[in-house]
């Protein structure tokens, strides 16, 4: 027990008690915003960290984009201010600014590097609203004017690992494996991945319980050869499917010409359906549909009652979803995909159940921690900024409450059957 406190004690998070189920409440409304009927007067930044040739940013494009229409926003110059490749540095805050002098009203990022400097812009421009998307310190910076808002991934990663423990299963009841070993490209150990590839393990062990996977991080949101190579990597060791937290198409192509070449090995990708560069070899992606919550966020603000602290969205609100399932897949995936996507809409699956896993050979039952941190409480120099959250019981009812009490993730467990290499 004393094992699995001092983990929940070092779980990355710092967040306040501030219901999540959906739309999170907050009890701090952001600043007024313009009537509906004044949508035509309204003008939006967008900070992006990549542009249309990256898979993550592609989908925050494609999801402003949808909210615009949804919206009746017109998506021009006059409306819409749109900056591309902007790093997770001192260029974040000075394209902040530089929105907020030109009259955005609101104004997101898309990339959780550049938090700390939207929230120095927020603390400048307090009449403005600053999204920083995946951030995870909205409800606790002390400022009305910052909204954070991540979608429930970890359920649409479950649902992804499903389909390859099929195919695992598939391939071991063949004769074809006999080791159900999977490898996982990580980003970086933050919450939002650790939450990622551990749904997705989960998922696969709902199939297969005895498979096992190896973590390599690339430390690296985007780099399609330390992608790729982190692949080969995993796949020398024997890994027979490639799960990736990257932005690329470096480990699916990998895995592509590993299957080319006659090895067994299969890949689940994220964000992107990735069967133009792995026809055979993809089996789905994880994905988000970031419309939900960029509408959901300006519907609100357009609304003239002010936003709410963090927004979330899972299955229920069609916040995610997997991509197409490759030709790949194991026989009768497609209805298994829809039992599991029912029952997490219906409550009676949780991703995170308790009883599925174990830490140091014990149930994580032990839920109580005094304080939170994360990489999101320290400084571009790692050092500490002084964000308190409150006390917080997060795993309640038999499983880990994702997503509750704020939208970006905060399951840092580390969870027997999963080791990280680096």
């Amino acid at each position: 027990m004393k094992r699995i406190l001092a983990i929940l004690l070092c779980l990355a998070m710092v967040f306040a008690i501030v219901g999540c189920t959906g739309e999170t409440k907050t009890e701090d409304a952001a600043p007024a915003a313009p009537a509906a009927e004044e949508t035509a007067a309204i003008k939006i930044g967008v900070i992006l960290v990549g542009d249309e040739n990256e898979g993550y940013t592609f989908a925050h494009i494609e999801g402003i984009r949808e909210a615009l229409a949804n919206l009746n926003i017109p998506n021009d110059a006059e409306h819409v201010i749109w900056k591309y490749v902007i790093g997770e540095d001192a260029t974040c805050y000075d394209t902040a600014v530089d929105l907020a002098e030109q009259g955005c009203g609101i104004i997101f990022s898309n990339s959780y590097g550049h938090q700390s400097f939207m929230v120095q812009a927020a603390e400048e421009y307090p009449d403005i609203v600053f999204v920083p998307c995946t951030g995870d310190t909205a409800a606790v910076c002390g400022l009305a004017n910052v909204v954070n808002m991540f979608p429930q991934t970890y359920q649409s990663r479950y649902v992804s690992g499903v389909v390859a423990g099929l195919k695992l299963k598939e391939l071991m009841d063949a004769g074809t494996v006999t080791d159900p070993y999977i490898g996982y490209v990580g980003a970086y150990p933050y919450a939002e991945v650790v939450s990622g590839y551990t749904a997705f393990f989960l998922g696969i062990r709902s199939i297969v319980p005895e498979a096992h996977m190896d973590v390599m991080y690339t430390a690296s949101w985007f780099d399609l050869n330390k992608e790729n190579e982190t692949a080969k990597a995993l796949m020398a060791k024997g890994c027979v499917i490639i799960g990736q937290h990257a932005d690329s198409t470096g480990a699916p192509t990998a895995v592509q010409a590993a299957l080319e070449n006659g090895e067994v090995h299969y890949s689940v990708g994220y964000n992107v359906d990735m069967l133009s560069v792995a026809p055979q070899a993809a089996l789905t992606s994880a994905q988000n549909n970031w419309s939900v919550l960029y509408t959901n966020v300006l519907k609100d603000f357009m609304s003239g009652n002010g936003v709410q602290h963090d927004y979330t969205a899972g299955y229920e609100a069609n916040g995610v979803m997997i991509s197409k399932l490759g030709e790949s897949c194991a026989p009768g995936t497609a209805e298994k995909v829809e039992e599991v996507i029912a029952a997490i809409k219906d409550g009676s699956l949780h991703v995170f159940d308790t009883s599925t896993f174990t830490i140091g050979g014990q149930k994580a039952e032990d839920n109580e921690a005094n304080t939170y941190f994360d990489f999101s409480t320290m400084n571009s120099d790692y050092t500490a900024v002084q964000y308190v959250g409150e006390n917080i019981q997060v795993i309640t009812d038999g499983y880990f409450h994702e997503s509750l009490y704020r939208s970006a993730p905060y399951f840092g467990l580390r969870i027997d059957g999963i080791t990280e290499l680096n």
